[in-house]
């Protein structure tokens, strides 16, 4: 990367994605493409990425006309591809999105995480509505570069983080903020996966696997068995480990009950760092600022089995130990505490014994749906709840503990100006340096 990062971005990543760009992607099947749909009928729809978590995506919009579908794997895009025969089937997403442009309304982005925001930033470029998969980016000026081009062209945007649209984390969200436990100064999160043990290792490629766009911004290297199509998230250079894959599901709750946005300091601790692999576990401290009336909170971040001591000694109602919980929550307030995690949450007195208690009347609607927010939202020229403004906040506080760790430095951050004022170093893992060929 550059030495000065504000000559990196300059340089490489506000240029607009035009024809230039595009190299020898073709489309693979002529059917043709249906005509653009009016408000009042089915959305035109494209999906980058086909299997996978991307299936998941492409059922939950499956209502709407999929006309073009996108995978650098050909055995992959035949198998994805077989509900919706009369989709134009892609190998490049660059020229899918050119030569669709009159017809698609939106576009489902489920890519692994370092294809996140070319894709997602042509078509927001090109005012198209964009869903796109957790985390939203990459890095952290990603995040924000992508926020600020659905903000300036008003386009209607969902992160995929499904847990989100659940009724549980609605609950939690009202119980903390109608004052349940008291003002919470102090979370917990922990999750279980681990993604660690990356190595390159040269194979031969196979005839169905196009790894010149797979790797796409990323450095050029010859084909290794061990990345596509999931071990990706073991490489830095195509994920983010454990922390990238999870916290934006966990951290998404403390963010929404407690209105967190971005961290005033971030700190990490790990395993030796691996230029190579994403570490086998990692724990962050953040420390975010005071809201309003609302007190500053610190929040840690646990993962690969690491947990708080805090949930050691916990008790239900009948007085018996609490099991370890595989991945949640633990928000401490003035007056008690609340365990959660995805589906399932309890209130706990300050010193850590369950106890009844009566919710608040709920004012947090149920959701439609994570994906029915999104296709809603076009529709009725509404809002979702993980839009880019929210969820570009809650992924870039996600990466800066990436950053973290990987720089061997607290960070002081200046999330206006999108700076570590205290080190030159990790503002250089702010960002990225692009493949050539490749932009923002």
């Amino acid at each position: 990367m550059s030495k000065n990062p504000n000559k990196l971005n300059r340089r490489h990543f506000n240029a607009a994605v035009g024809a230039s760009m595009i190299g020898s992607g073709v489309f693979v099947n002529p059917a043709p493409a249906q005509e653009s749909t009016s408000p009042n009928e089915r959305l035109n729809l494209a999906a980058i990425g086909v299997t996978g978590r991307a299936a998941g995506n492409i059922k939950g919009c499956a209502t709407q006309n999929m006309i073009a579908m996108v995978d650098i794997d050909s055995k992959l895009l035949e198998t994805g591809t077989q509900a919706f025969p009369n989709a134009r089937k892609y190998t490049d997403f660059r020229v899918m999105l050119e030569k669709e442009a009159e017809k698609i309304d939106g576009v489902i982005v489920s890519t692994p995480d370092h294809t996140h925001a070319p894709a997602a930033a042509m078509a927001l470029r090109m005012k198209k509505h964009v869903y796109c998969e957790k985390p939203l980016t990459h890095t952290v000026y990603e995040a924000r570069t992508l926020a600020n081009i659905a903000k300036a062209n008003q386009l209607k945007t969902q992160m995929g983080t499904q847990i989100h649209a659940l009724g549980n984390y609605r609950r939690v969200v009202e119980l903390v903020q109608s004052g349940g436990i008291g003002k919470v100064n102090r979370v917990h999160v922990w999750a279980n996966a681990v993604y660690t043990g990356a190595k390159f290792v040269k194979t031969e490629k196979p005839e169905h696997v196009d790894w010149d766009l797979w790797l796409g911004p990323a450095p050029q290297r010859d084909y290794c068995a061990d990345i596509h199509p999931f071990n990706w998230r073991k490489f830095w250079d195509y994920g983010r480990g454990s922390l990238g894959d999870f916290g934006c599901h966990y951290m998404d709750l403390a963010h929404w009950a407690l209105e967190l946005r971005n961290p005033l300091a971030v700190k990490a601790k790990g395993p030796e760092v691996d230029p190579v692999s994403t570490p086998a576990w990692c724990i962050v401290d953040y420390q975010y600022p005071s809201r309003g009336k609302k007190p500053p909170v610190h929040l840690t971040w646990y993962d690969s089995g690491k947990r708080p001591k805090e949930i050691e000694g916990l008790k239900d109602l009948a007085g018996n130990p609490i099991a370890p919980w595989g991945g949640g929550q633990l928000f401490i307030g003035t007056k008690g505490m609340i365990l959660s995690n995805y589906s399932q949450h309890m209130v706990l007195s300050p010193e850590g014994r369950q106890i009844e208690h009566k919710a608040p009347d709920p004012w947090i609607s149920d959701s439609i749906g994570h994906h029915n927010e999104w296709l809603q939202a076009i529709r009725d020229d509404g809002d979702t709840t993980c839009n880019f403004d929210y969820s570009g906040a809650l992924t870039e506080s996600v990466l800066l503990g990436t950053v973290a760790y990987q720089s061997g430095e607290q960070l002081e951050w200046n999330s206006k100006k999108l700076q570590v004022t205290n080190s030159k170093r990790a503002q250089q893992l702010i960002h990225k340096e692009y493949r050539k060929g490749w932009v923002l």
